[in-house]
């Protein structure tokens, strides 16, 4: 895994032995089949690959296909920056759900297996609500 910054973007991407396993923990064969994680992009996205090696963006939550965006992973070094190695900004109440974006009380450091958590719980409401309606 590497992570730091590329101008505005902190990124966080994972070596190709790391995909396997994060997809899985991202539980992508439920959410998005047929994609891969590659990694992080400003915590707020992940940047994903799909069956023809295309990569894109999209929401950690919601992960629906409607919100694919086409994205290119800069060929550049990325900044270190020890603030934050091994942490992952998260919206406690996420902003699909009416959480607030802005730095403060909504938004909490957590570790990259917390995020996998908060991000399947997260899914599976959103999932649910969706059918619902």
């Amino acid at each position: 895994m590497k992570e730091g910054w590329v101008e505005d973007d902190y990124l966080i991407l994972f070596s190709q032995s790391e995909i396997p396993a994060v997809t899985d923990r991202y539980a992508f064969s439920h959410s998005l089949p047929g994609y891969q994680v590659l990694g992080l992009r400003g915590w707020d996205d992940f940047i994903i690959l799909d069956s023809q090696r295309r990569t894109f963006s999209i929401p950690t939550v919601p992960l629906d296909p409607q919100y694919l965006a086409p994205y290119v992973i800069p060929e550049t070094n990325l900044t270190p920056d020890d603030r934050f190695v091994g942490k992952i900004k998260w919206y406690v109440k996420p902003v699909v759900f009416g959480g607030d974006s802005a730095i403060g009380e909504n938004v909490a450091w957590v570790s990259l297996e917390e995020h996998a958590e908060l991000v399947r719980w997260w899914n599976d409401l959103y999932s649910s609500v969706k059918n619902k309606g």
